[in-house]
C-alpha cells in the first residue's frame, strides 16, 4: 500500500515538472521575441520604421562612460536627421539664355530657334514677339518700302540673336492675340529692340501698328 502512495507522489510531482518546465520555455520564448532575438540586445528593427522605412532620428546607444559620483549611466544622445532648411539647395541665379543657339530663318511655320521677321522670332520651340517694337510686316508687305525695310530688319534680328546671350524680361501683359509669347529681349542690359529702333528698322511701341507706306 506505501509503495502504490509513493508510485502516485511521484507520477505527480513529475507531472508538476513537466508543466513548470513547459511554462518556463513559452515564458522564455516569449522574451527572446520580446527582445529582437537575444536578452540584453536590440530590437532586430531598431534604425527603421513601419515597413523597414528609415526614422527621422536614430539614438546613438554606444556605451558611454558613467558618472563616476552617482553611479548612473548619462541618458543616450539622439542624432536628428537635417532639417528641412539645412538640406534645402541653395537658390541658383538665373542665366541668360540663347548663348549656345544658333538662330535660322522661318518665315512661315513654324520651327525651334529661328527668326520670322524683325519683331518675330521663335527660342526652343516657343514663339516670341518683341514687345517694346513694332518692324515692318514680311508676310505680307503692303508696299515696296516696308518690304524692303521689313527684309533688313528680319536680317538686323537675326544677327542680334546669334551675337551673343539674351535676355527675356517678361512685358505688361503674357501673350498677345496671336498667342506670342510678349517679352522684352535684351543684352547687357540694352534692348535689341531699341537697336533696331535706332537704326530706323522698328517703331518704339505705341499700343498698334502704324503703316510703313505713308
Amino acid at each position: 500500500m506505501a509503495r502504490r502512495r509513493r508510485t502516485r507522489a511521484r507520477r505527480r510531482a513529475g507531472v508538476r515538472d513537466l508543466l513548470m518546465m513547459t511554462v518556463g520555455g513559452v515564458l522564455l520564448g516569449l522574451g527572446y521575441v520580446h527582445f529582437g532575438g537575444g536578452f540584453g540586445g536590440q530590437p532586430a528593427d531598431s534604425g527603421a520604421g513601419a515597413g523597414g522605412a528609415p526614422v527621422a532620428a536614430v539614438v546613438d546607444v554606444a556605451p558611454a562612460p558613467t558618472d563616476r559620483g552617482s553611479g548612473h549611466m548619462p541618458a543616450p544622445k539622439a542624432v536628428a536627421s537635417p532639417s528641412a532648411s539645412t538640406a534645402r539647395a541653395k537658390p541658383v541665379a538665373a542665366r541668360p539664355v540663347g548663348g549656345a543657339r544658333r538662330f535660322g530663318f522661318c518665315h512661315t511655320g513654324g520651327g525651334v530657334n529661328c527668326v520670322v521677321d524683325g519683331d518675330t522670332f521663335w527660342m526652343d520651340g516657343e514663339k516670341i514677339r518683341v514687345a517694346d517694337i513694332d518692324a515692318p510686316e514680311t508676310h505680307p508687305s503692303r508696299c515696296p518700302r516696308e518690304a524692303e525695310l521689313g527684309a533688313r530688319a528680319t536680317r538686323r534680328l537675326h544677327a542680334l540673336l546669334n551675337a551673343g546671350p539674351v535676355s527675356l524680361d517678361a512685358a505688361d501683359r503674357e501673350t498677345d492675340r496671336y498667342g506670342r509669347k510678349l517679352r522684352i529681349v535684351s543684352r547687357d542690359g540694352e534692348s535689341l529692340g531699341s537697336v533696331l529702333v535706332a537704326e530706323g528698322l522698328a517703331r518704339e511701341w505705341e499700343g498698334a501698328r502704324r503703316s510703313w507706306c505713308g
